[in-house]
């Protein structure tokens, strides 16, 4: 009962109203919101100066409290509202005095902003913030962190000159670094605890030095280097290092110590790290084989081979069966290597199969992307690999290597590599070439000629080439279109019928299969230096000294080449570029006497006898049957009035051309020069007895 008579005296009924004035009340407010006389407010003003206006509301501990909370009803009502602890609410009234709303300046609502003044919650009206305080730059803790910057910044540049190539520049950015580097210690240990130095950057700059020593084949100190890291116990991992200083030992053919390192780098690499473990038991095989240790190379490879085969691995393997010649072993290591996964894709997943648009898309962006010509080098490397194999096993497997390559193609046969087992044949009937079995190397290839295109095509143009060496054109003629018409696009079967039609002495004909054969393969060297020779026959001299010297850019020391655009050059009467151009054949080739005495002969038409005589005289040393060179030679005594030093080069022209007189009568015309008259009239009387019919010895054998 008294919770309900305190409930009422709260509560205060609206008065009546003329229910027909829809619009009364509208004019009454809450005193609550009458901000106009709050500086006449004394409870206001009393709650500012005070702390207690300030404090924050207690929660009421009792329940019962609630109940002195006045419950206003009535719009417009001034009934005060109490709190827990009987202190006003904010806005409510109390003795006809209005609780203030203590939470508006905190919210940024003040006397001035209401009236008038621009609204601005954040302060934003009181210009911008002070500038930040400026580094202190000549801090210990800034220098060195520039300095650990800087030595950053000289290791990328290091490792980036190393990748272009510039190997001198990326050893001195290293050197750079490493200095730096240990100022930076020396400056941190001032500074800090040796606890805070940067090991990372000690390991990266050392690495760097080490790998940048190594590259420019300063191996003594690479290893030095390699040493500091190793034996820190600070790095970790630091051991594996020692893969590294094992390669460099290799390279420097000390093998025990390279085998030594690798199999102290496998001990300390966890099982874990399986791809990694394989690679250094491969470099261990590979130091074996160069030692000539075969049995423990075998013993490396097989277990590679028993854990993750491998190209590589299965290739050195059949190379050390080879050298301790085990036939079986061959064999097994060859099936092998056959079976080692590619992994990668069929070459059916490049082929669109059907008309979306959308699919042909993407089927075309990757036909050619990175991936696809790493599998096409992973591919290629393999064939190599596998042919390779083939033709150093077959000779040695079974009683011929006939039946051994036969063998081989079986195995190849079946499997993924079919299309190996022509290219063996082919390599069969070249073999027999190199034995000079001509015979066997055609019927070899005519069993091409029902094959597939591809296969006929490369068959015909090795059979073309075979007739044409024996100088049967017409039937190198017939094969070399056999050839083209089984593969339009085939540069080498292009070239082989070129060369027959230049045989028949059609030029024009000539060079037009030869233009062909360089649309197909602009890299085909063989047709381009015959088109040169081509345009040399024809007379069109610019046209073939442009094609060989793009032949010279494509083949720097090539001395047919050198020689051809010496020839061009003095066929077009510049004797001083055929000069030039011989200057270089002879630096490739010092000892081709043919270049020599062409030298010799230009210099002579030069005038400069001197120069002329030097290279024929080395054009003798190196070839002394040149009857040319000799005569030349001969003759340049005689008019230097050295005759009696003429008389050994006539004596070997007429060693070398025992049925010319001339050569005895210039003998013993430089005894007579020279006032030996008997040694003359001894050797006139010789030649009379060989050629008793010789006019010219009977008249000096008469005046002597």
């Amino acid at each position: 009962m008294y919770f309900k008579v305190q409930m009422m005296q709260n509560v205060h009924l609206a008065p009546e109203t003329d229910e027909d004035d829809l619009y009364s009340g509208y004019n009454d407010y809450n005193p609550t919101y009458d901000t106009e006389e709050l500086e006449n407010d004394t409870a206001f003003q009393e709650a500012v100066r005070t702390s207690h206006g300030r404090r924050p509301p207690i929660t009421a501990k009792i329940p019962s409290t609630a109940v002195t909370r006045p419950v206003a009803t009535g719009y417009g009502s001034k009934t005060s509202l109490a709190s827990s602890m009987g202190r006003p609410m904010t806005g409510a009234i109390q003795d006809g005095v209005t609780r203030p709303m203590t939470a508006v300046r905190a919210a940024g609502f003040t006397k001035a902003a209401v009236r008038g003044s621009a609204f601005d919650p954040l302060g934003q009206s009181r210009g911008p913030a002070p500038p930040l305080e400026a580094k202190n730059e000549d801090s210990p803790e800034e220098k060195i962190r520039q300095l650990e910057k800087k030595v950053n910044e000289l290791v990328e540049e290091s490792c980036i000159a190393n990748s272009c190539g510039d190997l001198k520049l990326a050893l001195e950015k290293a050197k750079d670094a490493g200095r730096k580097e240990r100022i930076l210690v020396r400056q941190r240990e001032q500074v800090t605890t040796p606890e805070n130095i940067n090991l990372d950057l000690t390991y990266s700059v050392l690495f760097n030095l080490a790998s940048q020593y190594s590259a420019n084949e300063m191996y003594a100190e690479a290893l030095n280097t390699y040493q500091v890291i190793v034996k820190n116990k600070m790095f970790s991992n630091a051991g594996r290092l020692k893969v590294n200083m094992g390669n460099i030992y290799l390279k420097q053919r000390n093998y025990s110590k390279a085998i030594k390192f690798y199999r102290m780098a496998l001990d300390q690499i966890p099982s874990v790290h399986k791809e990694m473990r394989i690679k250094i038991m491969q470099n261990i095989g590979v130091t074996f084989i160069k030692t000539g240790q075969y049995s423990d190379a075998i013993n490396s490879f097989e277990h590679i081979m028993s854990l993750a085969p491998n190209l590589k691995a299965g290739f050195n393997l059949i190379l050390s069966y080879f050298a301790v010649g085990d036939r079986d072993k061959m064999k097994k290591a060859f099936q092998k290597l056959i079976a080692v996964p590619l992994e990668i894709d069929e070459d059916d997943k490049y082929i669109s199969p059907s008309d979306d648009p959308h699919t042909n898309l993407v089927i075309e962006a990757i036909k050619n992307d990175h991936l696809r010509q790493m599998e096409r080098e992973r591919k290629a490397m393999a064939e190599k690999y596998i042919m390779t194999a083939a033709k150093l096993i077959a000779p040695v497997i079974e009683t011929s290597f006939a039946v051994g390559y036969d063998w081989c193609v079986e195995v190849v046969k079946a499997s993924q590599y079919v299309e190996l087992a022509n290219d063996l044949e082919i390599n069969k009937a070249i073999t027999y070439l190199r034995q000079k079995d001509f015979n066997q190397a055609v019927e070899t290839l005519k069993m091409f000629e029902k094959k597939d295109s591809r296969v006929k095509s490369a068959a015909a143009t090795n059979l073309s080439f075979l007739y044409y060496l024996e100088n049967e054109f017409a039937q190198a003629s017939s094969y070399a279109d056999l050839a083209v018409n089984s593969d339009r696009y085939n540069p080498s079967a292009l070239t082989n019928k070129g060369n027959t039609v230049f045989a028949n002495g059609d030029y024009e004909k000539a060079a037009e299969f030869y233009k062909e054969a360089l649309r197909n393969d602009s890299s085909c060297t063989e047709a381009l230096y015959n088109i040169g020779l081509t345009y040399k026959r024809l007379n069109r001299l610019d046209e073939a000294l442009d094609c060989f010297l793009k032949l010279h850019a494509i083949l720097r020391n090539s001395a047919q080449v050198l020689y051809q655009i010496a020839n061009v050059y003095e066929l077009m009467e510049d004797p001083n570029q055929a000069i030039e151009w011989l200057m270089q054949l002879i630096s490739v080739v010092p000892t081709d006497s043919r270049a020599l005495s062409k030298l010799g002969e230009l210099y002579d038409s030069e005038g400069d006898k001197s120069q002329a005589f030097q290279y024929y005289y080395e054009s003798y040393r190196y070839f002394p049957s040149n009857i040319e060179v000799i005569e030349w030679l001969g003759a340049y005594y005689i008019d230097t009035q050295f005759c009696e030093k003429a008389i050994q080069y006539f004596e070997r022209a007429s060693l070398i051309q025992p049925s010319q007189v001339k050569w005895q009568l210039m003998v013993a015309s430089c005894f007579r020069r020279s006032g030996n008259y008997q040694k003359a009239l001894d050797t006139y009387k010789d030649i009379h007895r060989k050629f008793p019919e010789n006019v010219e010895c009977q008249q000096h054998r008469a005046r002597n």
